[in-house]
């Protein structure tokens, strides 16, 4: 894991050249605090590179590296984690090179200059993110992992073209556009972040996942190559479906993710796991202690508020599989603390509020290892969301109900305060399903009970502000994805079209996001071995049924993890690393937020004045539950006044 940079500016001069491209570099250093190296040649071509040393931790790893041709450069972050399967291919094959060392770098460089850039990607399992310079083409190709694991950002301006892992560091580069880009606003308090290729910056964009964007020129648009689709990966999957018996789905399933964990526990330093005890985290250490000869050091976040808190659970699963588990106990007093690290962490506006505890389970694991392994991708291939199990529900209501039927059921919903409706459920935990925040879902539930498409009910059970609260007054068209189906018209259920479209947008925009952010903050490699792309087309292959069963979600996954830990000891309510958002911003951040939302700071945003502070009115009179919609704004304010003080 690493941080990347570099720029494309032939009217610099060198010593201005190297001098920028140190600014760069440097802004990344909290991502390679071990090692950094630049490199240019004569064309203005630049790149800088700060390394986290995880694989052949010598000097032969270092970086930018060229290919034993000298044709290519690269600067690299990441991993490739079957760079030793590739290594001995190559060998097989009579291509490999004279071996300096040991890094997945030189195997890459290796295997381009052997079967071309595109080829070789296409047979990398892993996350990555790089800039590979052509000397020989005068080209430049930036490329980005499958499913947008690892984050890759670029921007022109008069002076050339310039590139980088973080926002931070595209700041230096001379005639840098500050511009907000406002249908970027407006896509972030959808989605509580910035959707798709933009950034909140009108001049700067995101690599898209699984692309290879090429540059001949530095005033040239890039030729765009996308090397894997996952929606024809889903759609071929589901003309495909998998033969065998629900039995042998569980086998293949279970030895896919074996050796997805066993590729990412390869490492030349401490390596652990994030563990909250859920589905995902615990199948993750299941497999992990499993494949170990001594225990799995494992990390977990606790609440001190109990409706929060997995704490139980994680150490029970803990117990279980005898890892060395180390917790912490987040308090609001931590979280005061964090919230001035948030807009220089995220670089824009992001407002996932486990954004917070994320960062503290990072630091908490920094102390003892330097890798940690966590289980994103679970709920978006398994159908773990809530709006997976009762969008499709919601949908079917629609259908079959008169509008005006539709209106009073939606009226007799928000009739009931969100807290009305907790307690509610509260009483009945024993006749109903358990679900957190089920006032604040049925709410939203009641706001999408008119709507023209399963994709506009996802769009809108995925949002934060809906379009009818007009937040801000000029009320940009968002970015993100459209509303064109991606599976439905092949097949696919509304569940499953849910699904891929939480994979495209929610994944990479809000959860690799924030767990890259906050890990890279402190200098730790996060690895995601449910995101290997091979667990998605086998995912795809399964019918809706081995995924969602009896009104719960990832039922496959779940028989899974009961080959390596009993059912009753996994935590049956959903968390993430949650935190009590709403009894903070009425308690201790109060002030904090106060100050934030004052008219006259909202007003010079265009934003929605009268509606925002009856919003936070309602929250601190424990009317409404609008903590996450506020929470939008505060982060977006926090994020502003950084941009100012700088």
């Amino acid at each position: 894991m690493c941080g990347v940079t570099g720029l494309w500016a032939p009217s610099l001069d060198r010593p201005t050249s190297e001098k920028l491209l140190s600014e760069l570099t440097g802004a990344l250093a909290h991502r390679g605090p071990d090692d950094s190296g630049t490199w240019r040649d004569d064309t203005g071509l630049a790149f800088g590179h700060r390394r986290l040393s995880i694989v052949d931790l010598s000097a032969t790893g270092h970086q930018p590296m060229a290919s034993a041709s000298g044709r290519f450069v690269i600067a690299f972050n990441g991993e490739v984690y079957n760079y030793r399967q590739l290594r001995e291919a190559l060998e097989r094959e009579g291509r490999a090179p004279a071996w300096r060392g040991t890094s997945d770098t030189e195997v890459m460089l290796a295997c381009i200059e052997a079967w071309g850039l595109e080829p070789a990607v296409t047979r990398f399992v892993g996350m990555f993110a790089f800039a590979l310079a052509d000397t020989r083409e005068c080209a430049l190709h930036l490329v980005r992992d499958r499913l947008g694991i690892k984050p890759l950002y670029w921007t022109r301006t008069a002076h050339g073209l310039a590139f980088a892992s973080e926002l931070k560091a595209l700041r230096h580069f001379p005639g840098f556009d500050t511009t907000l880009d406002r249908a970027a606003l407006a896509g972030f308090l959808r989605a509580n972040c910035v959707p798709g290729e933009t950034s909140i910056y009108a001049g700067t964009r995101r690599a898209p996942p699984a692309s290879i964007l090429s540059f001949s020129a530095p005033d040239r648009p890039p030729r765009v190559t996308r090397f894997w689709d996952p929606v024809a990966v889903a759609r071929e999957g589901l003309a495909t479906p998998f033969p065998g018996t629900e039995a042998e789905a569980i086998d293949e399933l279970d030895s896919l993710l074996r050796d997805a964990v066993k590729l990412r526990m390869v490492a030349d330093v401490p390596l652990g796991a994030f563990l909250s005890g859920g589905v995902d985290s615990s199948t993750v250490v299941g497999l992990m202690q499993a494949q170990s000869d001594r225990p799995v050091l494992t990390f977990s976040i606790e609440n001190e508020t109990a409706a929060f808190d997995e704490g139980t659970a994680a150490r029970a699963v803990a117990r279980h599989l005898n890892t060395h588990h180390t917790a912490f106990t987040v308090t609001a007093k931590d979280a005061l603390d964090v919230i001035p690290l948030l807009p220089t962490m995220y670089d824009e506006p992001f407002a996932d509020s486990s954004q917070i505890p994320t960062f503290l389970v990072s630091r908490l694991a920094r102390r003892d290892v330097t890798v940690a392994l966590s289980g994103d991708g679970g709920d978006e291939y398994f159908g773990g969301y809530t709006r997976h199990l009762w969008g499709p529900r919601l949908w079917d209501v629609e259908r079959r109900l008169p509008r005006a039927l539709r209106a009073a059921l939606a009226s007799l919903i928000t009739s009931r305060s969100p807290g009305e409706w907790d307690s509610f459920f509260d009483r009945t935990r024993r006749v109903l399903p358990v679900m957190r925040l089920p006032g604040l879902r049925l709410h939203k539930a009641a706001s999408v009970l008119d709507t023209a498409s399963p994709e506009h009910m996802h769009a809108l059970l995925a949002s934060h502000w809906l379009p009818a609260d007009r937040v801000l007054l000029d009320e940009p068209r968002p970015s993100g994805l459209g509303p064109t189906p991606l599976v439905r018209d092949k097949g696919g259920s509304v569940a499953e079209e849910m699904m891929l479209r939480d994979t495209l947008e929610y994944l990479p925009d809000d959860i690799l996001t924030k767990v890259d952010r906050a890990s890279m903050a402190v200098s730790l490699e996060a690895r995601e071995p449910l995101l290997d792309h091979r667990v998605f087309a086998f995912a795809w292959r399964l019918p809706l049924h081995l995924k969602v069963r009896g009104g719960t979600g990832k039922w496959i996954l779940r028989q899974v993890l009961a080959r390596y830990v009993p059912p009753g000891i996994i935590s049956s309510a959903k968390m993430g690393f949650g935190v009590p958002l709403g009894t903070w911003l009425r308690g201790p951040l109060r002030d904090w937020a106060e100050a934030l939302l004052t008219p006259a700071r909202l007003d010079a945003y265009g934003f929605n004045t009268p509606l925002i502070r009856a919003r936070w009115d309602e929250l601190l009179n424990g009317r409404r539950s609008w903590e996450y919609h506020l929470w939008d704004i505060l982060m977006f304010k926090a994020w502003a006044e950084a941009q100012r003080s700088t």
